[in-house]
Formats: C-alpha cells, sequence, structure tokens
C-alpha cells in the first residue's frame, strides 16, 4: 500500500503538472490532492500507528470509526467478528495501558454481573497499601546452580516465523526495559531474540529446533552452543500447547523464508510441521531424565516443561516418575485450551485439551498431592491479559503468569486473523517488508513494557483491595464465580484442594482420594504414559 500510494501520489503530480502546461485552471485539483497527498506522507513518516504507516491515508478511516466508539462498543463487545468473540473493550483496556495513557472506563460496569460464568473477587473495609516494587519468583531446585528471579507476568512463547523479526525485536527489547522474561517458542532462538539483551526462556519443542541434528533428532553438541548463552535463563520442554495440544506446531510454507529455514534447520518450500510427540524420550521416566540431562547440559539452569492438560493418568504418571527418579523439574507451565495461535485446526483449537483453570487446579493439586509443591514453580499460560485474571490464576496454584495475546495487542494487534496468511496487516505475523517496516521496534518495544508494568501495578491494586499485602496470600476462597443467576460459589467450593502428602498412601484426610485423582491414579506408572489398567 505504501508503494502504491508513492506511485500514485507521483502520477497524479506529473499528470495535473503536464495539463497545467496546456490549461493552467487545472493547478486548483491540487487544492484537493495537495493536502491528501501531504497526509499520506505524514502517514508514512510517523511511527506510533502501524497502520497508518503502512496504509497511508486510507488508514485513516479507521481511526475515524474509533472516534465514534462509545457509540458502538455495545455492539462489538455482543457481537462476533469472523465468527470470533470480539471484546473491543478489553483490546481498548491493552491498548491504554500500552500506550500509557488513562486506562477507566465510564459509566460503570459494563458487563452483565448474573450473567453465569461471571468472576469477581470480594474487596476489604481495610485494603493494604499498595507494593513499591513487583514481588519477583525465584525459580530453581535443589539441582539447579543458576536460578533465576522472574517477574510476575511474563512474554508467553510465539515463535520466530509466527512472529516478523521486527515483532520479535520489539517484544526482547520491551522484555530488557521492563525486567521480565520472554518465552522464544518453539522456533528456536534467533538473533532477534538475543540482539536486545532481554531474558530469554528457550522452548524447546518436539522438532528440536536450533538444536537438531539433520535426521530431526535431539543434538547435544547444538544446545550446548545455544543453552550456556547468558542471556538464556531457562529453559522449557513443550509437551503440548494449548491451541493445538495433540498436533505438532504449523508454520505454513508462505511464512518460511530462507532465514527461518536455516535457524530452525528445515527445508524452504514446505509447510514446517513439527512432530506430535518427542523423540528423545517415550516415558514419563524418560520425560524426567531428559529434564536433569539439560539442567546439566546448560550450566545449572532451571529447567521445566510445557503441557496443556491432556489424560490425567498421563500426568500422574510423570508425578509417579519424580518420585521414582528423584528428578524434579523447576517449573511447569500450564497452558489452557483457550491459548492462541496463528495456525491450527479448528477442531484443535476449539474442542481438544482443558481450559486453563481446570489444567492449573489439577496440576496444582497433584504436586501438593505428592509432596512436592513447594520445589516447582508453576506457571500459567491462557488469556492473561489483566490484573484480575493473572489474580484468578495465582489463587488456583500459579506462581506466575504468561501473555502471549495481550502482548501482541502491545504491538498494535488488530485481530485481522491473517496469521497463517503472511498478510498480517501491522507487521507481527508477516515477513513481507512492505508490511514489516510498519512495526517501529522502538516505538512498540516501549509500550510492551508498558503494558506490562501497568498490568502488574493493575494486579497489585486488585490484591491490596482484597485486604491482602501479598500475592502469596491469594486463595481459592478469594475469587467468586456466578454458577447461575442465583448462585455463586467460590473458587475453593469449585476447585476443592487435596492434602499434602496424601497421594504417598493413595488417602486424603478424610480417608479417601478424590475420584478424579484415584482413578487415574491407579491406571498410571512411571514407566509408560500409556494406561496400565482399564478406566
Amino acid at each position: 500500500m505504501r508503494i502504491l500510494f508513492i506511485k500514485t501520489s507521483v502520477a497524479v503530480v506529473l499528470v495535473v503538472g503536464a495539463i497545467a502546461y496546456f490549461w493552467p485552471p487545472i493547478l486548483y485539483t491540487m487544492l484537493v490532492f495537495g493536502p491528501l497527498i501531504a497526509i499520506g506522507i505524514i502517514d508514512m513518516l510517523q511511527t506510533r500507528q502501524t497502520i497508518l504507516r503502512n496504509f497511508p491515508l486510507v488508514g485513516n478511516v479507521r481511526y475515524i470509526f474509533e472516534k465514534f466508539r462509545p457509540e458502538i462498543n455495545q455492539y462489538f463487545v455482543e457481537s462476533n467478528w469472523n465468527g470470533m468473540p470480539f471484546n473491543r473493550e478489553q483490546r481498548s483496556v491493552i491498548y491504554q495501558r500500552a500506550k500509557g495513557v488513562l486506562d477507566t472506563l465510564p459509566f460503570g460496569t459494563q458487563t452483565d454481573v448474573y450473567r453465569t460464568g461471571y468472576e469477581w473477587i470480594n474487596h476489604s473495609l481495610a485494603p493494604k497499601p499498595v507494593l513499591k516494587e513487583e514481588p519477583r519468583v525465584k525459580v530453581g531446585g535443589a539441582d539447579c546452580t543458576q536460578p533465576y528471579v522472574a517477574s510476575i507476568m511474563n512474554i508467553s512463547a510465539m515463535s520466530f516465523g509466527s512472529l516478523s523479526q521486527n515483532a520479535v525485536l520489539a517484544l526482547n527489547r520491551g522484555a530488557k526495559m521492563g525486567g521480565f522474561a520472554h518465552n522464544t517458542g518453539e522456533g528456536g532462538l534467533s538473533q532477534f531474540h538475543l540482539e536486545p539483551g532481554g531474558d530469554i526462556v528457550w522452548q524447546i519443542g518436539t522438532g528440536y529446533f536450533g538444536c537438531r541434528n539433520k535426521d530431526g533428532t535431539f543434538s547435544a553438541d547444538e544446545f550446548v552452543r545455544r543453552a550456556t548463552l547468558p542471556n538464556v535463563k531457562m529453559i522449557e520442554i513443550k509437551l503440548s500447547q494449548g491451541a493445538k495440544p495433540g498436533h505438532g506446531g504449523i508454520l505454513p510454507a508462505k511464512k518460511l523464508t530462507p532465514l527461518i529455514a536455516e535457524i530452525r534447520g528445515v527445508e524452504m518450500g514446505k509447510d514446517v510441521i513439527s512432530p506430535p510427540a518427542h523423540t528423545a524420550f517415550t516415558a514419563p521416566t524418560g520425560l524426567l531424565e531428559f529434564v536433569a540431562r539439560l539442567r546439566e547440559l546448560s550450566g545449572g539452569k532451571p529447567v521445566g516443561f510445557k503441557l496443556c492438560l491432556g489424560k490425567r493418568h498421563e500426568f500422574l504418571a510423570t508425578c509417579k516418575a519424580m518420585l521414582k527418579t528423584g528428578i524434579l523439574p523447576d517449573f511447569i507451565t500450564v497452558d489452557g485450551g483457550e491459548g492462541g495461535t496463528g495456525a491450527a485446526p479448528p477442531e484443535f483449537s476449539n474442542s481438544i485439551g482443558t481450559p486453563l483453570n481446570d489444567g492449573l487446579s489439577y496440576v496444582n493439586n497433584a504436586l501438593i498431592g505428592i509432596g512436592v509443591r513447594d520445589k516447582i514453580r508453576i506457571i500459567a499460560s491462557g488469556k492473561v491479559t489483566t490484573g484480575f485474571t493473572i489474580a484468578t490464576k495465582i489463587a488456583l496454584g500459579a506462581d506466575m503468569c504468561n501473555s502471549a495475546r495481550g502482548m501482541m495487542f502491545a504491538l498494535g494487534c488488530i485481530q485481522a486473523l491473517r496469521c497463517n496468511t503472511n498478510e498480517c496487516p501491522t507487521g507481527i505475523t508477516t515477513h513481507k517488508p512492505e508490511l514489516t517496516v510498519g512495526l517501529v521496534i522502538a516505538d512498540k518495544a516501549r509500550r510492551v513494557a508498558n503494558f506490562h508494568k501497568n498490568t502488574v501495578h493493575s494486579f497489585l491494586e486488585v490484591i491490596v483491595a482484597a485486604g491482602l499485602s501479598h500475592p502469596k496470600e491469594l486463595k481459592p476462597w478469594y475469587i467468586q464465580r456466578r454458577v447461575s443467576q442465583s448462585e455463586a460459589r467460590h473458587y475453593g467450593e469449585i476447585y476443592p484442594a487435596v492434602e499434602p502428602g496424601s497421594f504417598m498412601n493413595g488417602a486424603t484426610e478424610s480417608g479417601k482420594m478424590p475420584l478424579s485423582f484415584a482413578q487415574p491414579w491407579k491406571r498410571s506408572s512411571a514407566d509408560t504414559f500409556a494406561a496400565t489398567h482399564p478406566a
């Protein structure tokens, strides 16, 4: 669009100039075209709005419509946009926080507080002072010699390939500015992750991009070369992700460039589809041994794994493997089935995988049940965009959260839903230079840092309003959910807790393991992911 505008403007000037030679009155038409050309030039030169840089002049139409947002806001909140719930109110708050401007809303509550599923936290008549500094979370167990002290909110996994190089550079520079971590996603560790100097969580997926042999298997030598870099603070083994659990990552061939192919170690011209399962291990004990191996190869950095909870007996088999081998991951990232992605079959995106709250509670209780919860950090990932969302995940057992969707909005995502087509108008999920040029790294990095800072501050305001002094004091009973128009329950009633260490003898204090754990516990084995007994 930028090139088209330039060519059109030049053509208009030349044609009008040529005609004016014979008919001077034609110059009056420049009273119309002149200002339009000037607006377009200004749009291309400004650095704050990607849409205007990429679509000079015509991009102003979008912002004209946004001026009428108060009148049409309710329509967008209650409607679908291309079949997808489009919450303009929530997105606007993220934009405002990213820009560092007023993020309050007029006219009170803008949702139906009596709808089923509505959630809230009860306030206190004796609120506490807001913490002056963000509380940090230490990640690293007894076998970790290089623990990492993390922010309570970090950038979730998004690969270079899915994202443009400008988007990755802006995210990592924002992480550097704000003092939080940036997860690479499974697409490998690129120079764009490393150049700004922000803290990195290097994710190792089933394709082993960045640490693979030519046959696609894991390469210890390539892993050591990158894992020992000072920017890399933690290693995350990706078992599955919420948007497409049980399915390998997908990078369409139209988005594959020679640079991406080189970083990932794959061939050009083909869709890059990761295997659905790892080849470095095949059993729960093998997974834990792989964790220990990567921890040793990385020089003692924290190593954990990410999963969307699926079959319960498989996760409990992993818990049994922890007890059998004595090897513990330093952290577990729980992704929700509602998590986002740039490309996934709709059945996987919409109908496979446990939602975050259910999965998070189950993983937390399982670790409590085997008596290791205090030794392993839990990270929650899946539509985490607000301070209240963070509070709900901490209340269910998370130590910290990852955000992908919120960070994309901070970069300027307008939900054009072109992530898998290489036609993203904001330059975030495309590799076309004429589109990525609109994403100005310095400006978007500042917005990423602002969004993180203001969202964490919002979270701290939420907990002190509830009369709490520290995030560690958040418990399930602080969060309420309406289960019908006339009834509400707190998380403690919806997600019952287990007794610490109770799984060691198969019983809780009441003498019976909860049914949701008892049956899969009986069917699980540390030596296999397969069920050992019929359901």
